[in-house]
């Protein structure tokens, strides 16, 4: 498949969830840019179990546009597998994947092209700032900060300020599609696939109606997952905390015998609880991050699919 930039086949996929109240803005401003970059073009949108009125209005924007495809999921597995259903269905030499909510502008589309057009096979979008609550652009900084030193990654992801907003071509899209993990994480499986890279900067806008469905708790599940299942330092960092404090504990024994002996010293049973406390949380904890990577043994040896189409259009 030939990659002319001068008339190229594109498709644009966007997870959709609950937000019937953008989507036919959305589908606009898609049609809007990359028709004046080529008429061979689709836009898919992937409905993640919406249960407003979201599926109604792609389902009206199928029939009055042919460029739109629709992608309904039987109930809400999650934006990951929404952009996995729409890359998979996707037919263009490049494809853009987008949020649903307006604030990545599809202006830029042509400036992802442009910077591909340079050898690239990925072209990310890195934010000038996240329009954002203070809390939900605090928490974006610190996991991005985490993650990279767990999974010693020093892609462009360092500041927390990269999104789903990206350009890939088609032959990193079909080596997405092949890769078999339960989970996968849109950005992170891209920078561990190894293609070439870059990024430009754009302006993050603020959502002009309604607001995130990602909660604080939702929000720490996802980068929870995302470290589990890109990297085992977690697994690692536990092994090694169990050593330091089994090394701490004996030293300690040693020292106490030492002054007993020396002094007649006796330890206040206040530092025994605490010590106790101390260590039984460090070997809970541990079984819990040994518990979370063996649920997702689990899951990926149930080998179930990893979404449900319940319908889908054009």
């Amino acid at each position: 498949m030939s990659n002319d930039l001068k008339s190229p086949h594109i498709s644009v996929v966007s997870p959709v969830y609950q937000s019937e109240a953008t989507v036919d803005e959305l589908v606009a401003r898609i049609a809007e840019s990359v028709s004046g970059i080529t008429a061979d073009y689709e836009i898919i949108l992937v409905d993640d179990g919406s249960v407003d009125a979201s599926w109604q209005k792609i389902a009206d924007n199928c029939k009055s546009d042919p460029h739109v495809r629709g992608i309904k999921f039987s109930r809400n597995f999650g934006q990951h597998y929404a952009i996995l259903a729409g890359l998979a269905a996707s037919k263009g030499d490049f494809a853009i994947v987008l949020d649903c909510d307006l604030q990545d502008d599809p202006r830029y589309i042509a400036d992802l092209l442009e910077k591909s057009a340079e050898g690239y096979d990925i072209v990310y979008t890195v934010k000038k700032r996240r329009e954002h609550g203070v809390a939900q652009n605090l928490f974006a900084n610190l996991f991005h900060r985490i993650y990279n030193w767990l999974v010693d990654d020093k892609n462009i992801s360092s500041g927390g300020l990269v999104g789903a907003y990206s350009l890939i071509t088609r032959k990193v899209v079909d080596n997405y599609c092949q890769i078999n993990d339960y989970y996968r994480p849109y950005i992170p499986t891209l920078n561990w696939l190894g293609f070439s890279s870059a990024y430009i900067t754009i302006e993050h806008s603020k959502r002009p109606i309604g607001k995130s469905s990602y909660t604080l708790m939702k929000r720490f599940a996802h980068a929870f997952n995302a470290i589990i299942s890109q990297t085992d330092k977690m697994l690692m960092l536990s092994t090694y905390g169990g050593f330091l404090f089994t090394f701490v504990g004996f030293v300690s024994i040693i020292y106490i015998a030492i002054r007993y002996l020396t002094s007649g010293f006796a330890a206040g049973w206040a530092s025994v609880v605490s010590l106790i406390i101390l260590s039984t949380g460090l070997i809970l904890s541990s079984l819990g991050i040994i518990g979370m990577y063996l649920s997702k043994v689990y899951l990926q040896t149930k080998n179930r699919p990893l979404y449900i189409v319940d319908e889908a259009i054009n």
